[in-house]
């Protein structure tokens, strides 16, 4: 079993940074893939970026290129997100998720375990 505890959301004003955090503990096998989605009110869940278990394969939505950056802790099982310029539209429930498969991935279908979420608003 994966448990992922997300931390860092809060309010930012438009142009100011958050770091996300997501502490992930139990199989290591299960979190080779490590990312984070987000949910806007009334929106779908969408991809925001992830890195694969040796961080050698990264991905990041167009939305967020240049303005985050994903890393990742391996001795503590720990990712993050750090964000940028942010603005009004990042508003969101930001989840942490893990999968088996070895590459970055997109697809949530390729993630098992999800966190709970961390909140970010960005106050124009």
């Amino acid at each position: 079993q994966v448990q992922l505890v997300e931390s860092g959301g809060g309010l930012v004003q438009a142009g100011g940074s958050l770091r996300l955090s997501c502490a992930g503990s139990g199989r290591t096998s299960s979190m080779y893939v490590m990312g984070w989605f987000r949910q806007a009110p009334g929106k779908e869940r969408e991809f925001v970026a992830a890195i694969n278990w040796n961080g050698r394969s990264i991905d990041y939505a167009d939305s967020g290129k240049d303005r985050f950056t994903i890393s990742r802790n391996n001795a503590n099982l720990t990712i993050y997100l750090q964000m940028n310029s942010l603005k009004p539209d990042d508003t969101a429930v930001y989840y942490c998720a893990a999968g088996s498969v070895p590459r970055s991935s997109s697809q949530v279908a390729d993630y098992n375990y999800w966190g709970q979420g961390t909140r970010v608003t960005v106050s124009s």
